[in-house]
């Protein structure tokens, strides 16, 4: 069916799945370990992880259903546990607190915590942890966490049996009459010895089968499976765009601590994408080999191994355990474990947080590497490390897998941008960033991106012709190198999916009924028949400019329709016919509230980035732009403002903050501490646009601002959207330019009323609230 799949994990290291076109990786290539996949001690299926296009995961799963019958196949079930924000919820209802209390104790919660509400929080949000009530509730909460809650869907469990599924587990009902669900988790199923395949989704298979498709039609080049974009995986101008960090978008190293180990790696080859995929995991963080393999890779620190024997499993990562497949390696060469009790350690490692089983085999592997000949110190520092990363390492085969996307994204990315843009935004939302850093990052890289409109846009982002050269004379100066890289020759037109709240359906009936062009508003009403107020979100979003109306005029010709399919479209004044609307010269939206308008409605602006409206007061504070930093020594203090766009919160960064932020000419990453969160949480956790006050480290292209102070200036933005109001139809035409009152007038958005320096927090009519509020991420 076409359906782009790729299997990752432990499969991977199985000729047979590669053979069977399961996964991509050669376990031949790699000397992969199998007894990762299979093991004669384990007596079970293995376990196999399959990704699939996320949009199309559910054909996927109602064939399943068909081929084998509902009576044979049923999704896993998980246990949901109380967390902080869960368990406070549910007690303050018992006790009765408000829903503000609730929404402001919760709200005060990072992610998924399950650390409580801290007393401080409770005193900042102006409450009284001593109130008897309140804390009961927060003594109450903590108790509760790590509970089971309810019983959920697992993610893509799908468990198939040859007998009846009724008689063989217990079963419960979803939402979906065909499609039961089984009330045990993955490990119930894994003790029984069920066979158990993670039918998962995965975006950025999305975004590649989209990619492929638009690069058939424009280009004539045809690819069916990943591997097939570039079947050496060797194109030195991928890697050097990789070197820069340059990787927006790119699977798996887009993230800040990526892009931080990125120029440090300097990737050259696969096999160094894969340590780069694996690196960054909290398993290497934990057991302290992240920074002994950037010394070997940099030269810095001599490469060394334990033994000979030892040095063939080594040798791949310079003498650094990174891989659970070694740690199971290293048992078998340098301890004498035999393959199954070489899988029972790495299972047993996997597990020994809730378990507590590894404690049986240490003195084995102690006892095996001493009377080999190594050293007892020897042996306990390998231990602390496989043991540091045992639970969350990755292993190879699933490195490889997932290096393989990597390669092929920034291959697209490097070769064809356009063809990167349009399948990532018909693809989102996937990834680390938003639509207007998508955008933002393809025309810094050459990309022409031309706004949504009723006589250009089809239903998704779509590519048309561009002027020959065009993309190379566009590139941004940062990426100037690049200009012999690109191969692509199209622009990107932003698709009618961009317009927030427009359905599908409406979309594609815009482009299927439009033939040589809509003429005019009322043209493109009578011919597709639309309700005024799906026309009223297509006028919000300035997709008439084609008509020669901007956002006021084309909502003005909208609101003088006749009320055909909403609320006012009553059959007394049906009957009376259509009036014709005077033309009006309506005054213009200011610059500044037309990009908020665009970021309301559209998530981005190609018309400009707020923070260029706000430079002149920016530079009246002292504010350093982003990119001046690269110029800059380290140790500088400076101050920096920008919007906030990601902030990642890591568990084996010992609670420190991770911060991403952008101005109108580049990004910059943040790192806050936990003593500087704590004194400025609400700053951190809210603030749409943000001032940081720190010390700059730049060392080996890899640049942060250290924070000592934060400020929420969010209320700056509302000085960017100033006079950005809607004009209401109803006034009459010389009210526009003269304001007299007038007892029809009526708002269609009232002023915002700006938020105190403090910073309060945008509510929905702020410009603040246009923006994206930042993601979270662990």
């Amino acid at each position: 069916r076409g359906i782009l799949c790729q299997g990752r994990g432990s499969a991977a290291n199985s000729a047979v799945c590669f053979c069977l076109g399961l996964t991509e990786v050669d376990p031949m290539k790699s000397s992969l370990l199998f007894e990762r996949f299979i093991s004669r001690s384990r007596q079970e299926p293995p376990d196999i992880d399959i990704d699939f296009e996320h949009e199309r995961r559910g054909e996927v799963l109602q064939f399943i259903y068909a081929r084998y019958g509902a009576a044979h196949a049923g999704l896993a079930a998980t246990a949901i546990s109380y967390r902080t924000r869960s368990a406070v919820r549910e007690v303050g209802k018992v006790f009765g607190l408000s829903e503000d209390t609730l929404a402001a104790l919760a709200g005060s919660v990072w992610g998924w915590s399950s650390q409580g509400v801290k007393p401080s929080e409770v005193a900042r949000l102006g409450l009284d942890a001593g109130d008897p009530r309140l804390a009961h509730v927060l003594a109450l909460s903590r108790d509760l966490m790590g509970f089971p809650r309810h019983l959920s869907q697992h993610v893509g469990g799908m468990v198939i049996t040859h007998d009846r599924l009724d008689e063989t587990v217990p079963l419960t009902r979803s939402a979906m009459e065909e499609r039961p669900i089984i009330e045990w988790n993955k490990d119930d199923l894994e003790t029984v010895g069920l066979l158990k395949v993670d039918v998962l989704a995965l975006g950025m298979l999305t975004a590649l089968r989209k990619c492929f498709d638009l690069l058939k039609v424009h280009y004539g080049k045809s690819y069916r499976v990943v591997s097939d974009v570039d079947r050496t995986q060797d194109d030195p101008r991928v890697y050097a765009m990789l070197q820069r960090a340059d990787s927006v978008g790119v699977f798996q190293v887009e993230s800040r601590a990526q892009q931080t180990m990125l120029p440090r790696l300097k990737p050259k080859c696969l096999d160094d994408i894969v340590v780069e995929v694996a690196i960054v995991r909290p398993g290497p963080i934990q057991g302290g080999m992240v920074h002994p393999y950037l010394r070997r890779k940099q030269g810095l620190e001599p490469v060394v191994y334990p033994s000979e024997e030892l040095r063939e499993v080594l040798e791949g990562t310079l003498g650094v355990p990174l891989f659970q497949e070694q740690a199971m390696q290293i048992a078998m060469v340098g301890a004498g474990f035999s393959a199954e009790e070489a899988d029972q350690l790495r299972r047993a490692m996997a597990t020994f947080k809730r378990v507590g089983t590894i404690g049986t085999f240490h003195d084995k592997l102690i006892r095996g590497m001493v009377a080999k000949g190594y050293t007892p110190d020897f042996a306990q520092s390998l231990w602390k490390q496989i043991e540091g990363f045992g639970s969350y390492g990755f292993p190879r085969s699933h490195a490889e897998s997932f290096a393989l996307l990597v390669y092929c994204s920034a291959w697209i990315k490097c070769r064809y941008p356009d063809v990167f843009l349009a399948g990532m935004l018909n693809a989102w939302p996937l990834g680390f960033y938003q639509p207007a850093q998508l955008v933002r990052d393809a025309r810094e890289h050459g990309v022409e991106v031309r706004p949504v409109d009723v006589n250009a846009s089809h239903w998704d982002h779509a590519l048309e012709p561009d002027t020959p050269g065009g993309a190379a004379r566009r590139l941004h100066p940062r990426h100037g190198e690049m200009a012999d890289d690109l191969w692509s020759t199209h622009a990107v037109r932003l698709g009618l999916r961009q317009v927030t709240g427009l359905r599908q359906t409406d979309g594609q009936r815009i482009a299927a009924l439009r033939a040589d062009g809509y003429d005019s508003v009322r043209d493109l009403w009578l011919r597709t028949g639309l309700a005024p107020a799906t026309l009223e979100q297509l006028a919000d979003a300035d997709a008439f400019r084609s008509l020669g109306l901007d956002r006021r005029a084309a909502l003005w010709a909208v609101r003088g329709l006749r009320r055909s399919g909403d609320k006012d479209d009553l059959p007394l004044f049906r009957a009376a016919g259509t009036v014709r609307e005077p033309d009006v010269d309506l005054p213009r939206l200011p610059p500044g509230a037309q990009v908020i308008a665009d970021y309301r409605h559209l998530k981005l602006s190609l018309k400009n980035h707020p923070l260029a409206f706000l430079r002149p007061e920016l530079e009246r504070r002292g504010i350093t732009p982003a990119n001046r930093l690269a110029a800059l020594p380290s140790g500088r203090k400076l101050k920096l403002a920008g919007l906030v766009l990601v902030r990642q919160r890591p568990g084996t960064a010992s609670g420190v903050i991770f911060m991403t932020m952008e101005d109108e000419d580049a990004w910059a990453n943040v790192i806050v501490w936990p003593r500087v969160f704590e004194t400025y949480r609400p700053v951190v956790m809210g603030a749409r646009l943000i001032c940081v006050t720190g010390r700059l480290q730049n060392e080996s292209r890899v640049i942060h601002l250290v924070a000592d102070h934060m400020e929420d200036w969010s209320h700056l933005l509302e000085q960017v959207g100033a006079d950005g109001r809607s004009i209401d139809p109803v006034l009459r035409n010389d009210e526009v330019r003269h304001g007299g009152a007038d007892a029809r007038v009526r708002k269609v958005l009232p002023p915002p009323a700006a938020p105190s320096e403090s910073g309060t927090g945008p509510t929905a009519t702020t410009a603040a609230s246009a923006l994206h509020k930042g993601r979270n991420f662990h």
